[in-house]
């Protein structure tokens, strides 16, 4: 059946209006246990979170406090802790299609190479001994890595999903996760990217159909309580 652009079909406001409603005030019931949850700390490198680096994204200076603040307490409780790096060798052998999209220009350019000075965890976070650290080469954590392998090796069924780009490499983990069966929580207020707009957007898409989507403080509190 064909339509003009300007008709409606029958019954289609209600539809629009349910996943309008949806999209603004969904969420999937996770509960967060700490005995079976990771914490998962995505690119929240010095190249992404130092002033003046050449992937700067200033909203990861924004969360950093929250960040710590989560950080310290999965710590207390013994929550695993896993890092993620996004790093290229000099060669670009592993780059893919990853250099041929106008976001990644400054990685083609030389940004987060293995070894560099900007690839490592920012400072003020930096790993403690025995966590895990995984270098990545793709927007996913999961992809060609071993953190599935590892995070059944903690015997967790959640993630907490925190880091740098909402809408990119926290967005891309956070559908892995679900894909492979992990309950995702996802920081409304410990994820940044570059447009707000497209953050709404992106936690407006997790919320419906990927991820509980709640702030630091409502994570924090059911972390208290376990």
């Amino acid at each position: 059946m064909s339509k003009n652009e300007d008709d409606t079909f029958a019954g289609e406001p209600e539809i629009l209006e349910r996943a309008a409603r949806q999209y603004e005030t969904s969420n999937p019931d996770f509960p967060i246990d700490h005995r079976k949850t990771a914490l998962l700390v995505i690119d929240l490198q010095e190249g992404f979170v130092a002033t003046g680096a050449r992937m700067w994204t200033p909203g990861n200076l924004r969360i950093m406090p929250r960040v710590k603040t989560l950080l310290a307490r999965c710590r207390e409780l013994g929550v695993p802790v896993i890092f993620t790096e996004h790093a290229h060798d000099e060669t670009g052998r592993d780059k893919g299609l990853m250099w041929d999209v106008p976001l990644n220009l400054p990685i083609k350019e030389g940004a987060l190479r293995i070894g560099a000075a900007d690839t490592p965890t920012y400072h003020e976070i930096a790993p403690m001994p025995g966590e895990k650290v995984i270098q990545k080469h793709r927007y996913s954590a999961f992809f060609d890595t071993d953190l599935h392998t590892y995070l059944r090796g903690c015997d967790v069924d959640t993630v907490i999903i925190t880091g740098c780009m909402t809408n990119y490499c926290c967005g891309a983990t956070a559908r892995d996760a679900f894909f492979r069966d992990y309950k995702v929580i996802f920081g409304s207020d410990l994820n940044a990217t570059d447009n707000q707009e497209v953050h709404d957007a992106e936690l407006k898409t997790l919320r419906r159909g990927y991820a509980r989507v709640i702030s630091l403080d409502e994570i924090l509190g059911e972390l208290g309580e376990a």
